[in-house]
């Protein structure tokens, strides 16, 4: 039986970045996969496919109940372990926590975690455009304790809790199996953020194979394939998934009022990482 090495982040915070460059860094292709073609297979899956439900109840998910899909997480995890002879890598936007009175992530079928932080005022901007909700709703979703992220077409509920709960949830003790990347980190200096990731892996890698793998997996390069082909993994509401690739664009999306708002209820996670501006 294998061990997962869980991707973990708040939504929008740069998770499928990271899953491409893991894809582009230990399959090593000579040019850049096709965007769609970066799931499956043994290398990395999503907790929230719905095909592995279904394994254990092949009911629609809209006859699931709230109780039921809470059951089935810790076991769905366990059959995502069991796939493998050695580690998966397994994307998850929930925060660590008891809910209808199971674990939201199993950890006796964990390796470690890969935990991504973005700065919420970043966040906020891009979670509103994917959920094809206001700025406002964003902000108030982000805010609350146990928030879970409702059930569509092909995922189940995802919960996320509040953005400081997430973050708070996965880095608040430090461990020799948890290792954290600020997105901004992974923009301004991909090279060193990413060769970083490796190191944590215990791979040893000759840094020109880590370079191919960043540049084939840059955010222009994503956002260009998706521009070409589309991405499955755009919501409805979208024009475009991969949207700016940028960090600051909350300068010019969000007021005072939404800013301090965003500070007041995130202040000690958002401190710990450099997020509070300067007047707030």
């Amino acid at each position: 039986m294998g061990k997962i090495v869980w991707l973990a982040s708040y939504p929008k915070s740069g998770n499928t970045w990271m899953r491409a460059f893991l894809h582009h860094f230990f399959r090593n292709p000579d040019a850049p996969i096709p965007l769609n073609q970066l799931g499956g297979g043994n290398l990395t899956t999503s907790e929230t496919g719905l095909h592995w439900y279904q394994a254990l109840d092949p009911r629609p998910l809209a006859e699931w109940s709230a109780e039921e899909i809470a059951a089935m997480r810790p076991k769905v995890q366990q059959a995502i372990a069991a796939s493998v002879s050695g580690n998966i890598f397994c994307k998850i936007h929930s925060a660590l926590f008891e809910l209808r009175g199971s674990m939201t992530v199993d950890l006796a079928v964990s390796a470690g975690a890969i935990y991504i932080v973005r700065n919420p005022l970043d966040v906020v901007v891009s979670f509103a455009d994917y959920q094809g909700v206001t700025i406002d709703i964003a902000i108030k979703a982000m805010g609350m304790a146990n928030f879970e992220l409702p059930r569509d077409g092909d995922a189940i509920t995802s919960p996320l809790g509040s953005w400081t709960q997430n973050v708070r949830s996965w880095t608040a003790k430090p461990s020799p199996a948890l290792h954290v990347v600020r997105y901004e980190d992974m923009l301004d200096d991909p090279q060193a953020t990413f060769g970083g990731v490796v190191r944590f892996l215990g791979v040893d890698s000759p840094p020109e194979r880590i370079e191919k793998a960043v540049r084939h997996s840059s955010f222009k390069e994503l956002r260009a394939q998706e521009d070409a082909t589309g991405f499955v993994e755009r919501s409805p509401s979208q024009e475009r998934f991969f949207r700016s690739g940028t960090s600051g664009q909350w300068r010019d999306a969000l007021n005072d009022e939404q800013i301090a708002a965003i500070v007041g209820d995130h202040r000690e996670q958002m401190a710990r990482f450099d997020y509070i501006p300067d007047g707030f």
